[in-house]
């Protein structure tokens, strides 16, 4: 029997994270065999191993949701790809158009690495349906970080706020939605306006920002004033969350979108009721995109160039590290590359 390494866990914590030598999967009349290359990091992906995030874990279970790779061997049915097609996961399977699946009750979750085992191993086996082809112009590592910090950019301006040319963006971080939201944005035409710790100053604008604010100014919110001539912004890209969405709403255009993504302040967002309803701010919540919209992405950065942001490669085996890198705040995308 033929083996390959893959990451599990056997229970919650960082502290049951192991590399086991398991058995290569054989794919199913609808799936294909993908040699994984690279798998870009989430921070979802760490707060799952040391939390679980109430999902329906079963255990052993293999964490990460975003890899690119090459099509080694396909099932029977398979019609969507051939051996030696590069792909990418998708971060949400079952959410191919239009509206995610679920209801008013029960809100749909069912991601990789998350509700469906992860791709954290040398090889996969799934379904068709849960890939698409990888950008032409990126390579294994840079086409990695689409399926999740990529659409979910790309699903949040372009197919919620509707990003036009001259309009103004803000972007309050550094991480990976963030600069993929910077580069989308400037690639559609708009004004970027993008916050963060003061050393990455130079390297937002060299990405191509307008305007750069330390987050840590006591005078945030009139920076952002002075940086719009008290205009507000469009469109805000706010990966923070929790009380951080007040300050967004305060610097909101009139008619203006906010986009609610991150959680990294907290899942309860609060924010003043007065400032939302004189500007008529939409408030749009995204939680990544469908499969159709990554496909547009790939589409988009082959058309416009656009180069993943990647703060630093780890090898398989270094995992660890990679995790805790995840904490220290990095510069766009942390990327597990395998040989």
């Amino acid at each position: 029997m033929k083996t390959m390494p893959r990451w599990e866990i056997d229970a919650i914590g960082r502290d049951r994270l192991a590399l086991k030598e398991v058995a290569i999967p054989s794919p199913g009349d609808h799936d294909i065999l993908v040699k994984v290359k690279a798998v870009a990091l989430n921070y979802r992906d760490k707060m799952v191993i040391e939390s679980g995030r109430g999902l329906p874990i079963s255990f052993p279970f293999t964490p990460g949701s975003d890899l690119s790779g090459e099509v080694l061997a396909i099932g029977r049915n398979v019609s969507r790809f051939a051996p030696g097609d590069r792909v990418i996961s998708t971060f949400t399977p079952d959410w191919i158009d239009g509206l995610r699946p679920g209801d008013a009750r029960t809100p749909a979750y069912r991601t990789l690495g998350g509700y469906y085992p992860g791709v954290l191993a040398e090889y996969v086996a799934m379904s068709e349906d849960w890939f698409v082809r990888a950008p032409a112009t990126l390579n294994d590592v840079e086409a990695a970080t689409l399926p999740c910090a990529g659409v979910t950019a790309w699903f949040a301006l372009m197919e919620r706020a509707g990003v036009r040319a001259g309009d103004t963006v803000l972007i309050p971080s550094t991480g990976g939605v963030a600069l993929f939201g910077l580069q989308i944005a400037k690639a559609n035409g708009a004004e970027v306006i993008v916050s963060g710790a003061p050393e990455n100053g130079q390297r937002a604008r060299a990405l191509g920002a307008d305007h750069y604010i330390d987050k840590t100014r006591e005078d945030w919110v009139e920076a952002v004033y002075a940086a719009t001539g008290d205009r507000g912004a469009d469109h805000i890209l706010e990966v923070i969350g929790g009380s951080h969405l007040a300050r967004s709403v305060q610097v909101a255009a009139v008619g203006g979108h906010i986009c609610q993504i991150g959680a990294l302040d907290g899942f309860d967002v609060s924010a003043p009721a007065m400032p939302l309803m004189l500007k008529d701010v939409t408030i749009h919540g995204i939680g990544t995109g469908s499969r159709h919209a990554l496909t547009r992405l790939v589409r988009a950065v082959d058309r416009t160039g656009i180069k993943p942001v990647i703060d630093t490669r780890y090898p398989f085996a270094d995992l660890s590290a990679a995790l805790d890198h995840l904490d220290r705040g990095p510069f766009g995308k942390v990327v597990i590359e395998l040989p």
